[in-house]
């Protein structure tokens, strides 16, 4: 018999099972603390250069850098804020009043321009080949200058012209995007955006206009003060100035918004102080001796485009037979619309801006859209 020494086990060696160390939670917690702390540092450095180029703005040594700045600024409404950073109010309210264009009292004649018939418009097309070469009643240039480009259009038959609506008006009430005010009416094929509203935090719906509207002859919002007026007659005339909604009904407006500065009255050009306003998008109306409409949209906040002032729009019209032109909103709102294309740059960075009315314009007749 075998002694048990001698007997071979056949049983398998046990395995040692490798072990892995369960990640603690105190690493995790310096990888997220680190993190943060990047960010932060990052977010504190951006801010802190931010300042930085505020302060040099608002206390360096040019006085031009410095005016600009600030009267762009406050004509933004998200950043009115800014230039009061480093600046007093009173330094502010002071840059803001000695580069403007000067108010006017002066009031649209409107005997200064005589409308033609479509017959007339049609035989000056006919003898001049650049104008409307396509046959729609509208050209649109391009226009530019140092700080800016932009688009002009002109409108032949200014009876086409109206203020369109965005729908019921009210501080809860919300505004639409000008493709979407388009959308809302039969044969139009082109627009700009039109007067201001209000634009209150937490109101920002663009649903509460600023002063007068009117629209296709009927009055849908009117407050009991005078205000810079832009408004278009039974007859066909764009009528500009410092009115109320009784002096606009007695001067057979009806269309209107409110909004400005005026810019040219009666063929002359307003003043402008200093620099004349910020850099900003921009848009206006205006008309010519002949009735043509002419509106205006210049691209801004763009590296190709950072902006015009009032006194370049002013000169633009001008420069484009405008006898009676205003300004109107801009800003982000800067939009126009033709044949269901957006053709300028808009600014904002969120969409395009709800807004409570537009500047339209109709189809030709016969061009049925």
């Amino acid at each position: 018999m075998n002694n048990a020494s001698d007997t071979v086990s056949t049983r398998e060696p046990q395995r040692t099972r490798p072990r892995f160390k369960k990640r603690k939670p105190k690493m995790i917690w310096c990888v997220v603390r680190r993190i943060v702390l990047i960010l932060a540092t990052v977010i504190l450095a951006a801010l802190a250069a931010l300042l930085g180029l505020i302060y040099v703005m608002e206390k360096g040594p040019s006085v031009t850098a410095r005016n600009l700045f600030v009267i762009s600024c406050k004509e933004t409404s998200a950043i009115k804020w800014v230039p009061h950073i480093f600046l007093s109010d009173e330094t502010v309210n002071e840059i803001v009043a000695q580069n403007a264009i000067k108010e006017t009292d002066d009031i649209t004649d409107p005997d200064l321009v005589r409308i033609p018939t479509p017959e007339e418009v049609q035989e000056a097309a006919e003898a001049d080949p650049d104008i409307d070469p396509d046959g729609d009643g509208i050209d649109i240039m391009d226009v530019s200058g140092s700080t800016f480009k932009g688009k002009m259009m002109i409108v032949y038959d200014p009876s086409r012209v109206f203020v369109g609506i965005s729908g019921t008006y009210g501080q809860n009430q919300a505004g639409k995007t000008l493709p979407d005010i388009i959308s809302s009416y039969d044969n139009v094929v082109a627009g700009i955006n039109g007067g201001g509203f209000d634009d209150r935090p937490g109101h920002m719906t663009g649903g509460e206009p600023w002063g007068i509207v009117m629209s296709e002859g009927e009055l849908l919002w009117g407050e009991p003060y005078s205000w810079d007026t832009i408004g278009i007659t039974n007859e066909n005339k764009l009528v500009v100035g410092m009115m109320n909604v009784y002096d606009a009904v007695a001067m057979g407006v009806r269309d209107a918004v409110k909004y400005g500065p005026i810019l040219i009255v009666n063929g002359e050009p307003v003043e402008a102080l200093g620099d004349g306003s910020g850099l900003n998008p921009r848009t206006a109306i205006g008309q010519r001796a002949d009735g043509a409409m002419l509106l205006l949209t210049i691209d801004g906040r763009q590296s190709n485009s950072i902006g015009a002032s009032l006194a370049d729009v002013r000169d633009v019209m001008l420069d484009f037979g405008a006898v009676n032109a205003a300004n109107l909103d801009g800003g982000s709102s800067t939009t126009m619309m033709y044949n269901g294309e957006m053709i300028n740059q808009n600014a904002s960075l969120i969409g395009l801006r709800k807004m409570p009315t537009a500047i339209l314009v109709r189809a030709k007749d016969g061009d049925a859209r």
